[in-house]
């Protein structure tokens, strides 16, 4: 199961309205993050027990003066994209077991996640201000059957597609010409929407309203 309790993607508008909400209520105050939305974590926590052995908290951060930014077109383009990477592993034994503890334990986990975020923007590194133990770090070699696992699909699914888009094409025929410009048509304003999803400036309007409940 993987949770994003924010709800939705991190933009300054959505951050003031958090922000507005949390000193409402007298939560905790993010400066990188949103505030969680604890209903759909405390809810997900009861199924699980006997089940799934432990919770893992995972921060992602990009460098901001990398030149290729985390988006789908970068990773179209094949520019090479650094992730860094934060994981700590929590056995579910070792949470809460009522929902208030519940969601005390998730707001706590998220000011972390700041103090992490935090000290990452300012020194590169997650444990110089963040007062979090230091963790040595390691780099994940890139793996050869990523790219056969690629390479094999492609050859799969995509030479049949451009052969007979290609036959349409070349028919002679106005019918199924039209059907093969529509075809690449509709996957290039497909593609361009994906892309599109993939930037913060364009993400959704959900979670600009301040909500009646932290939920």
């Amino acid at each position: 199961l993987l949770l994003f309790p924010e709800g939705t993607r991190f933009t300054p508008a959505k951050h003031k309205t958090s922000l507005e909400f949390a000193r409402q209520k007298n939560l905790p105050e993010l400066k990188h993050h949103l505030l969680p939305r604890t209903k759909g974590f405390t809810a997900s926590l009861p199924p699980m027990k006997g089940k799934i052995p432990a919770l893992y908290d995972i921060e992602i951060c990009f460098k901001e003066d990398d030149p290729h930014k985390p988006t789908i077109r970068d990773l179209l383009l094949g520019n090479p994209v650094v992730a860094h990477m934060y994981m700590r592993r929590i056995p579910l034994e070792d949470l809460p077991q009522n929902e208030h503890e519940q969601e005390v334990f998730l707001r706590e986990m998220f000011e972390r996640k700041d103090r992490l975020r935090d000290s990452f923007i300012k020194t590169g590194d997650y444990f110089a201000t963040s007062g979090v133990p230091r963790l040595e770090p390691f780099e994940l070699e890139r793996r050869i059957n990523s790219l056969i696992n690629i390479a094999v699909w492609v050859v799969v699914i995509c030479c049949p597609m451009v052969y007979y888009l290609i036959k349409l094409l070349f028919s002679g025929e106005l019918l199924y010409f039209s059907i093969g410009a529509s075809i690449i048509g509709a996957f290039y304003l497909l593609l361009n929407k994906t892309i599109g999803m993939s930037e913060i400036k364009k993400g959704s309007s959900y979670g600009t309203n301040t909500p009646k409940k932290n939920d």
